[in-house]
């Protein structure tokens, strides 16, 4: 409560369900604000007491008010980009693709229009929802046009397909090596390459030569996924993927300060930007370090990839793979940076005083990676660092103890239980290391901290289904998979809110609805806590509010 003496709030919420994430005060009828700061919480009474003749006063109507959801892994400028200028090739619900043909004929419309010679994007397909059971491949591409270079991304973003234009431009040949924590796949027959490309020193090989979005395009893409973020309620967003080594640069960056400078993109940006910038690419050591910017636009964590994509083959695994990749038995994928990399990147992170956030799918990657955070606090012992591991799906108990005793922070991609959960149990993982998918209660018991989060574009953005997914772990075909491992709707929801300002060292600005915290909020139709678990995914949007200002409204 602020005092009677404070100035006058400018707005006054009332009549509605203010869930607060805080303990000490955990619900409220209304809240107060001025400028963007949160003044003061409490009953319909007492707020109507604090409103001056200039207060503005805001009926929520019995609807529910969350702190501004948190999306603390994602790819925001990324789906920006894909979705102006890529074409949609996903799988059915979420785009027109079920063969290799659709595919073809949704590629070759693009070219249709596009002048000769210039890339042909598209992105979303997914190798194991088409008829086919599998990557497309130069020949495939080849129907498109062979007078564009066409080059297409996998729903994993681990993976691409080029056509042989693609690949000439490039200089593939049967001859090219694979890089280092990549593979050029290439024909058993004939030795030629296939036109697939795995993990990120692959792709890097063509992503190179696509010419660069110019900054207005950059801008429009921005200002596209930001209307879309806010449609389902997210206030902050973690892009997790920003100036990589191969496939971004320095432009991501600018683009952002022009963008949130300019009023583009309204919700606060966190950007997880590659550990070879933050580092120095040429050995100068960094020039700035984690939480640098302000609350509109900040360095987050420095951003390195451990392996790949376990629903396409390629995160590293302890024990084989369920279904054998290419009928070898003994396949457990493969670091994207092995061990004798990524140690002295971390060390050399930690050192230097930024937060780390190292993707880990497999459990022998989660296992490098601790081996990694360990050496580095005991070599440069730091409090409180917080590292993270993204997506951490296949993280074992013992790993999860590793991870308490260590401080470690895991975000959780728990949408995969959904996604792709059938698909893990019959075919990557079997049923036993299936059920196991982010066991998030498994690690709230022993004191974890974590997030959840969509990995968007690889899944659509929504924090809310994030949270049903979360509580219900339940694949598309209706299964349940490890419901030991099911949170509480309340559980859930502090990893897109508390929990995840204060993965992000944001705790104390924002998370939740505390006097002189930022006046960031969701507004929905229904309480998430209360409804039957199963209808959390039906939660409606109603308004966004961030600093104050509503920034978004379903009306």
């Amino acid at each position: 409560m602020a005092s009677k003496d404070s100035l006058c709030p400018e707005v006054v919420y009332l009549n509605g369900t203010i869930v607060t994430m805080d303990p000490a005060n955990p619900r409220a009828e209304a809240v107060a604000t001025m400028a963007d700061k949160i003044v003061a919480t409490g009953s319909n009474a007492a707020m109507r007491e604090l409103a001056g003749p200039a207060t503005r006063v805001v009926d929520l109507a019995d609807k529910t008010m969350l702190p501004g959801l948190i999306e603390p892994h994602n790819h925001f400028s990324m789906y920006g980009n894909w979705v102006l200028l890529q074409s949609n090739l996903n799988c059915p619900p979420l785009g027109p693709v079920s063969s290799m043909s659709d595919l073809v004929e949704v590629l070759k419309e693009r070219a249709s229009r596009t002048p000769k010679g210039q890339w042909v994007m598209g992105y979303g397909y997914d190798d194991t929802k088409i008829a086919e059971k599998r990557h497309p491949t130069r020949h495939d591409l080849d129907r498109v046009s062979t007078e564009h270079p066409v080059f297409i991304n996998h729903i994993s973003g681990h993976f691409n397909a080029a056509n042989s234009r693609a690949l000439e431009l490039a200089g593939i040949t049967k001859d090219t090596p694979s890089p280092v924590g990549g593979v050029i796949r290439k024909d058993p027959a004939t030795g030629e390459p296939d036109g697939v490309l795995e993990e990120m020193p692959a792709q890097a090989l063509v992503f190179g030569l696509v010419p660069p979005l110019t900054m207005e395009q950059r801008m429009e893409a921005m200002a596209l996924a930001a209307r879309d973020y806010m449609k389902v309620g997210v206030t902050t967003a973690y892009d997790a993927g920003v100036a990589l080594k191969g496939i971004g640069s320095r432009d991501d960056i600018v683009a952002y300060q022009r963008a949130v400078a300019q009023g583009a993109v309204p919700i606060r940006i966190n950007m997880m930007i590659g550990a070879d910038l933050l580092l120095g690419e040429k050995g100068e050591g960094p020039t700035f370090l984690t939480g640098f910017g302000d609350n509109r636009l900040k360095i987050g964590p420095a951003k390195v990839i451990g392996d790949g994509s376990i629903q396409g083959y390629t995160g590293w695994l302890s024990k084989p793979y369920h279904i054998p990749y290419r009928g070898d038995s003994s396949y457990c994928g493969y670091p994207v940076t092995p061990p004798d990399k990524m140690t002295p990147i971390v060390l050399a992170a930690h050192k230097a005083g930024f937060q780390i956030a190292l993707h880990g799918n497999g459990d022998a990657a989660i296992d490098a990676i601790l081996d990694a955070y360990s050496l580095a606090q005991k070599e440069y012992p730091r409090p409180d660092a917080r590292h993270r591991i993204e997506h951490c799906q296949m993280a074992r108990e013992d790993q999860l103890d590793r991870m308490a005793e260590l401080g470690v922070t895991p975000s959780f991609f728990v949408s995969h239980t959904y996604y792709w959960g059938d698909r893990h149990k019959a075919i990557f993982m079997g049923p036993e290391r299936a059920a196991r998918i982010s066991p998030l209660k498994s690690a709230l018991a022993k004191g974890i901290r974590y997030t959840i989060h969509s990995d968007c574009p690889v899944t659509p953005v929504d924090p809310l289904f994030c949270v049903f997914a979360a509580v219900n772990r339940v694949t598309t075909s209706g299964e349940v998979l490890g419901p030991e491992f099911r949170l509480t709707a309340e559980e859930a929801l502090r990893a897109v809110t508390i929990d995840a300002a204060w993965q992000g060292f944001n705790e104390k600005v924002m998370g939740s609805i505390e006097v002189g915290k930022l006046a960031d909020f969701t507004v929905v139709d229904r309480n998430p806590l209360e409804v039957p678990p199963e209808a959390i995914r039906d939660v409606r949007v109603e308004e966004v509010i961030i600093g104050g200002s509503s920034v978004y409204s379903a009306g």
